[in-house]
Order: structure tokens, then C-alpha cells, then sequence
């Protein structure tokens, strides 16, 4: 099967949240791309922003992560990005040189980038969990995954969303349960903490297993 290489800045930095939209994308590593800013300007359908990428400065890197995956999985990949809409929330292009861990180009990737850029639209904090779990699992530079995580975002103003309650259970499954729990609600939170019952229950049974 033909396979296209992408390159991943945003929440598809997780592998779990790409992988839920392309299942044969396999990470290959962090990237690097010259010349660029990440900026949340991207207005998603929800209307909160969303990562994009914009000119910079010469010396402007954005982190990424890349991925090969399956050209029968582009599709997928064009619908969660928006860009099978009219007019398109992102366009894809597939001429983008990005430098892989090893320093090297990388020729012929593609990337995702807003159709137009809006100042001001804050991403949601469980949006903004996927992208900092998805750079710290990529092994992306510290400062890097640092300032997207003190990035201003808002709580979901509709809790019940799907997209934010399939987030949360990415991010827990991916062993990010913390990042989850900061963007839970007081009702979330108390459901997922365990009982009294159960923490006895796990201490007596930890207790058996070390004798």
C-alpha cells in the first residue's frame, strides 16, 4: 500500500489521536520546520482556535512530529481537518521540507494549514492537553512543550461535547490522566476518583503480592 508522510504540530501530535483518525500512521520521529510560528488561530467548527502555522522570522522553528501513514487513510485525515469542506477549515499541502531528528531534509511531506488565520480564539484546554501530551510523548524540546502549555485556553463552555469527551479518554488512555484531569469538570473529577473501598481494596491486594 502507497504510504504519504505527515507532518504532525498540533493535537495529531499524540500517536492515540491520530491513530483514532488514521490507524496506520506510524510515528517516525520529531521534525523540524524552519521559518514558521505556531499560533492558534485556526477557527475550528466549534468556534474555539485551533494550531496553525504562520510565516516567521528566519529564525522561527516549529516542533513537529512525523508520520507515515497509508494513502488509503488520507481521506480520514482530509474530514478531521476540515479540509473535504467548502470553503475548507485547513488546506493540505504536499510540498513541505521539513529536517528530521537526524538533521537531514525530509522532501515531499504534507501538512496541514488554515485556510485564514483569526487573532483571539482561545483553544480549548482539553485541546490544548492533546497537543502538550503529544509533545511530550514525541520527546519534543522542554521549553517547546512548556510554552504550549501555559498557552491561555478556556474551559469547554459545552461539557457534553464529543470531541472534548473523546479527548479526555485519549489522553487518559495514552497515560496522561493528569493533563485529563486538569481539564475535568468537579463532577468528572469525583467520578473518576476512586472510592475508599477501592484504594483499600488496591493497598490490601499490593500488600499480598509483596509477601
Amino acid at each position: 500500500m502507497p504510504r504519504f508522510l505527515y507532518f504532525a504540530y498540533g493535537s495529531n501530535l499524540l500517536a492515540e489521536r491520530l491513530a483514532a483518525r488514521c490507524p496506520s500512521a506510524n510515528p517516525l520521529g520529531p521534525a523540524t520546520l524552519a521559518g514558521r510560528r505556531l499560533v492558534f488561530e485556526a477557527k475550528s467548527f466549534d468556534g474555539s482556535g485551533k494550531a496553525t502555522l504562520v510565516a516567521g522570522a528566519d529564525d522561527d522553528v516549529v516542533h513537529g512530529r512525523l508520520y507515515d501513514i497509508d494513502l488509503a487513510d488520507r481521506p480520514a485525515l482530509d474530514r478531521a481537518e476540515g479540509a473535504d469542506q467548502d470553503p475548507p477549515v485547513y488546506r493540505r499541502h504536499d510540498d513541505l521540507e521539513v529536517l528530521g531528528a537526524d538533521g537531514l531534509p525530509v522532501t515531499g511531506v504534507s501538512v496541514y494549514l488554515a485556510r485564514e488565520a483569526t487573532a483571539l480564539l482561545p483553544p480549548w484546554d482539553w485541546y490544548r492537553a492533546l497537543i502538550v501530551a503529544g509533545g511530550m510523548q514525541a520527546g519534543l524540546p522542554a521549553g517547546h512543550v512548556a510554552a504550549l502549555a501555559v498557552t491561555p485556553a478556556l474551559a469547554d463552555v459545552l461539557p457534553q461535547r464529543k470531541t472534548r469527551r473523546a479527548a479526555l479518554e485519549i489522553l487518559r488512555a495514552a497515560g496522561f490522566p493528569e493533563l485529563a484531569r486538569a481539564c475535568a469538570t468537579d463532577e468528572e473529577i469525583e467520578a473518576l476518583s476512586p472510592s475508599l473501598d477501592e484504594v483499600a481494596e488496591r493497598a490490601v491486594a499490593e500488600a499480598i503480592a509483596y509477601v
